[in-house]
This record gives structure tokens, C-alpha cells and sequence, in this order.
């Protein structure tokens, strides 16, 4: 990799040469503006909007412009006699947590690199100290002609430097957060939970630029002379919808795409309380834990039950099953079958005593 800086590290009385090296690329596709009509390049010239001439870079210069409209040169040569103590040298100002860093604040990622053998010591020694303390350095250094603010932290055997944003850099968020009358209820939470355990945890490592593989295609096939084809990607419609109907989609979407049998659990609402009582009733997301899916169900049939007119509609189960749902299912199925019995046998005696007592009534008749 090609240095981009080259300086040191300065911790405490240690100074530490390190050059500089881009961590990132990038990789997005960069157009140029043409002729349509014959393909020509189309480019940009420095033109003096008071003479309306071409001005050469040699005699362009920095200018700073006031409130009141005036305009102040500023040269290369002034901004270079400014006393800048981190012009060279990334000036470590002391040590915190890496939870005590904004990820607002991080911007660009930089690589730093011993340079020459006897830099070696104090670099690995400042790379197992960040290590072992597990902190991170906050540094300032300057870089492209002004002072800015930096992260050191141990990335594998390297010292990575993110560059920061300075704190009054950030916005505050205001007017962002939505209404805070908004309420979420339980039912919704749950099926949230168990969207966002099936989804499971993000490889990285998997993810890639789908957009720009499309252009990359586009490209091949009009260099090729081929037709090109575009399927117009979907507007948002932008309606108000059912947030537990999309909910639960999302989770039998979310069990398809992982080869699950894309069975949603049924949400119930126990009692008449208002909160949103609801309880998931099925393993629907990935590592959900045992006992909680197993008073899922069994609340969820207790419910269906209950709904029934005399236990003449079974009770509706997941397709997920665990030993302890199974139990609830058993006994109730045992019962029904027994109450059958008992019913078909009432009937039965009650047709035999009905027989006996018109033969009963016929004789007396005849009598």
C-alpha cells in the first residue's frame, strides 16, 4: 500500500515513526460527462468571472470570504507558518473506553505502518498496551491542511487510526425523533423479537454492492451490443398498514428465505387487560429460548380452547414443537376421546330405556 503521510507517533517521551496508509477503497463506478451527440468529453475550466479568461493553477490561490462579502487571500506559504505542533507528528492526548466514542463521530479509517526497523519496538510496544488495556487512544494530527481529531486501536497486529469527527461537528438530533406519544405495544415487541432472531445475526463478509454489479452489467451488455433490459424497482406505496400483519409476514417471509417451514405464530391477546397482553406461541425466530416458546404454545392453545364449544374444535399448534408443548396436546386429545365415549354410551342406554319403555306401554295397551 502507498503511504499517504509520513510522520510519528508521539506517546508520551516515546516517539514512534509510523507512515499512513488508506484502510478503505472504494469501489463504486465513476461516470464522465460526454457530447451525446458525438461522445466528446465534456470538462471544466477555471474562468476569472472578471475578465472571463482561463486562470492557470499556478495563479490560483485559498481566499476567505467574509460575512460583509470581502475576500481575503490566504496562501499556501501563510497557512505553512502557523505554528501546528501535529503538522508531522500524531500527538496521542490520552486514553478511553471504545464505548466512550460516538459512532457519529467516525469517519475516515487509516492504516499506521512502522517505518524502518527501529520504530519495530515502540510500535508493537504501544500496540500491546492498547491491547491489554482494552482502550482506545485519542490522538490529534493534522492531514490535507488542518488539525483533526483521531481513534488508535488494535485491528489484528496493525494500529488502526479512524479519523473524528470534532464534537461540535455533531448535529444534535433535534426535531428527528418521532412523536412521543407513540406507544408500542407487547404483542408487537414480540413479533419484533422474533423477526429479528430469525434474521439472525449479519455476515458481513457475505454482503456486497448489488448495485453496482447492475451497473457493471449494464455496462457489459451495451459495450456488447446487447439489448438491455431494466425491471423498474417498486415505489413505496406509502399507505398506513397493519404493523402485526406486516410483522408477522416479515417472519414467515424471514422462515422461508432460511429453509424453515415459514409457519408464523399466532398472537392472542389473555384477558381483558388493556397492554397489549399478547404471547408468541411458536419457535418462529432462530435460538429463541425453550421455556418462553413453550408457554407460548401452551398459552396460545389454552386460549383456542377456551374459544370452543365444547371441546369440539382442536386448538391450533405450530408447526415447531418442543416436549413440553406436546404434553398439553396429549391430554387434551385423550380427554376428548373419553368424552366421546361416555356420550355414546349415555346415548346407547338412553335408547335402550326409550325400547323398554314403548314395549312397556304397547302391553298395557293390549291389556
Amino acid at each position: 500500500m502507498r503511504s499517504i503521510w509520513n510522520g510519528s507517533v508521539s506517546f508520551g517521551l516515546v516517539s514512534i515513526p509510523v507512515k499512513l496508509m488508506n484502510a478503505t477503497e472504494n469501489h463504486s463506478i465513476s461516470f464522465r460527462q460526454i457530447h451525446l451527440s458525438d461522445g466528446g468529453r465534456i470538462r471544466y475550466h477555471k474562468v476569472c468571472e472578471l475578465d472571463e479568461e482561463e486562470v492557470p493553477a499556478s495563479e490560483t490561490v485559498k481566499a476567505y470570504e467574509d460575512t460583509d462579502g470581502s475576500v481575503i487571500p490566504v496562501t499556501d506559504e501563510d497557512l505553512a507558518s502557523l505554528p501546528l505542533p501535529t503538522a508531522r507528528t500524531i500527538e496521542i492526548e490520552g486514553f478511553v473506553p471504545a464505548s466512550a466514542i460516538d459512532p457519529l463521530q467516525l469517519d475516515s479509517a487509516y492504516y499506521l505502518s512502522a517505518n524502518g526497523v527501529p520504530a519495530a519496538k515502540p510500535y508493537a510496544l504501544l500496540r500491546e498496551a492498547l491491547r491489554r488495556s482494552g482502550r482506545v487512544a485519542v490522538a490529534k494530527y493534522a492531514l490535507r491542511g488542518r488539525e483533526r481529531l483521531g481513534m488508535l486501536r488494535v485491528v489484528g497486529d496493525v494500529i488502526a487510526m479512524h479519523g473524528l469527527l470534532w464534537p461540535d461537528e455533531i448535529r444534535a438530533p433535534e426535531g428527528v425523533a418521532p412523536d412521543a406519544d407513540v406507544k408500542v405495544r407487547d404483542a408487537e415487541l414480540d413479533l419484533a423479537d422474533a423477526l429479528m432472531n430469525t434474521l439472525g445475526d449479519a455476515d458481513l463478509e457475505t454482503l456486497h454492492d448489488d448495485y453496482r454489479e447492475a451497473v457493471e452489467e449494464l455496462v457489459a451488455a451495451k459495450a456488447a451490443g446487447e439489448p438491455v433490459t431494466q425491471e423498474a424497482a417498486e415505489e413505496p406505496e406509502g399507505k398506513v398498514i397493519d404493523l402485526m400483519a406486516a410483522l408477522e409476514n416479515s417472519v414467515r417471509a424471514a422462515n422461508e428465505s432460511h429453509g424453515q417451514d415459514g409457519e408464523v405464530a399466532d398472537v392472542h391477546h389473555i384477558g381483558s387487560g388493556g397492554g397489549g397482553g399478547g404471547k408468541k406461541t411458536g419457535a418462529a425466530s432462530k435460538g429463541a429460548p425453550a421455556k418462553k416458546t413453550a408457554r407460548g404454545r401452551a398459552a396460545a392453545s389454552r386460549t383456542s380452547a377456551e374459544k370452543t364449544s365444547g371441546g369440539r374444535t382442536a386448538a391450533k399448534t405450530p408447526a415447531a414443537k418442543s416436549p413440553k408443548a406436546g404434553k398439553p396436546t396429549a391430554k387434551k386429545a385423550t380427554a376428548k376421546r373419553t368424552t366421546a365415549k361416555k356420550t355414546t354410551a349415555k346415548k346407547a342406554t338412553a335408547k335402550k330405556a326409550t325400547a323398554k319403555n314403548s314395549r312397556g306401554a304397547r302391553k298395557r295397551t293390549s291389556a
